[in-house]
């Protein structure tokens, strides 16, 4: 049976379906955009003939494939880390974006930008290139860090002390950023705009071979999560009683959530409700257990962006819309459509 007596969608089709789905997505993802593609030259391509136009070469390989690749694994890691922190917070609301993790990483991404060549220009000739993910992944973890230890109140995490603290330290990191605006120049300003709306337009196999390592790591590591975060459901009074080290769950799931994000918004700016949207859904459709959340999350979460991607670049041609603006235009709608129907049920 598709379905099961609790409407719950069977794992295996729904394997099926959304595999099928993430590789169509794909190759509209390499086939759309200013300079079209048939489907007969990509596959040609992919199987190692030779085109007889090198443009066609040069624009799957130098321009399509990476921003492909980028997009389906920080989609995948947004919704990833939206999965983890509503299961270690218990609350459905607990999106990165909304308690502050991906404004934290992207105030420390911008910071590096406007200050990188005076304040801290020591730190990133230290570093070279891995100075902006590694601001960006200490900027997410710090945040999700501190929301965490104000929501802290004799043993328990309070969910509403949690929200209003993410509204806090989004606040702060929004006059943060609006403080380096004022500062930046010309240049500085137009990297601003990426990362305050979000775009997959300059993505490059640079980024991949910087941003790539993270993302794989917090998707490697996050499913190592779904049996303590299905402790944590019970309460986390039961965790203990279950041999799992309540701290330690919540310390490994904090930095598995701010490396993800960190990454994620290091190479993409910032990109809303992905990690809000997907764990919903896929609770919905799938069950509540994170053996099977996290991975179908994974997979979801990063067909959605290279959708959103497909549609941003098209929508008006031959400019692009910020991938940003394109995910909150659809997730939304969404996310109040979920909501309605929670409270009707």
């Amino acid at each position: 049976m598709l379905i099961d007596a609790a409407g719950r969608v069977s794992q295996g089709p729904a394997l099926v379906v959304m595999s099928g789905l993430a590789l169509a997505v794909a190759l509209i993802s390499l086939a759309s955009g200013a300079y079209p593609l048939a489907l007969v030259d990509i596959l040609g391509l992919l199987g190692g003939q030779d085109s007889s136009d090198p443009v066609h070469h040069m624009v799957l390989f130098e321009v399509r494939m990476p921003r492909l690749l980028l997009g389906f694994l920080a989609g995948s890691v947004l919704a990833v880390s939206g999965a983890i922190l509503q299961g270690l917070f218990r609350n459905p609301l607990a999106d990165p974006g909304l308690i502050g993790v991906s404004a934290g990483a992207a105030l420390a991404a911008i910071t590096v930008i406007v200050l990188g060549g005076t304040v801290l220009s020591g730190w990133v000739d230290l570093l070279g290139r891995w100075a902006l993910p590694l601001a960006a992944f200490a900027g997410g973890s710090g945040t999700v860090f501190l929301a965490w230890k104000i929501a802290r109140r004799a043993g328990q995490t309070s969910v509403a002390t949690l929200l209003l603290a993410g509204i806090a330290i989004n606040a702060v990191a929004g006059a943060g950023t609006g403080l380096l605006t004022f500062y930046a120049d010309d240049s500085e300003l137009r990297s601003l705009t990426f990362w305050t709306m979000g775009s997959l337009g300059q993505a490059s196999w640079d980024d991949l071979v910087v941003a790539g390592p993270w993302l794989l790591l917090a998707l490697i590591l996050a499913p190592l999560l779904a049996r303590p975060l299905d402790a944590f459901l019970m309460g986390e009074q039961v965790v203990g009683h279950l041999g799992y080290s309540t701290l330690a769950v919540k310390r490994g799931a904090i930095l598995i959530a701010g490396l993800g994000v960190g990454a994620a918004v290091a190479v993409t700016g910032l990109i809303g409700f992905v990690g809000l949207v997907v764990p919903h859904v896929v609770r919905q459709l799938l069950g509540a257990s994170h053996r099977t959340v996290i991975p179908y999350s994974a997979l979801a979460g990063g067909t959605l962006l290279v959708a959103a991607d497909c549609i941003a670049r098209v929508v008006v041609a031959p400019a692009e819309l910020p991938i940003g603006l394109m995910m909150a235009l659809i997730g939304g709608p969404c996310f109040l459509a979920l909501l309605l129907r929670t409270r009707m049920v």
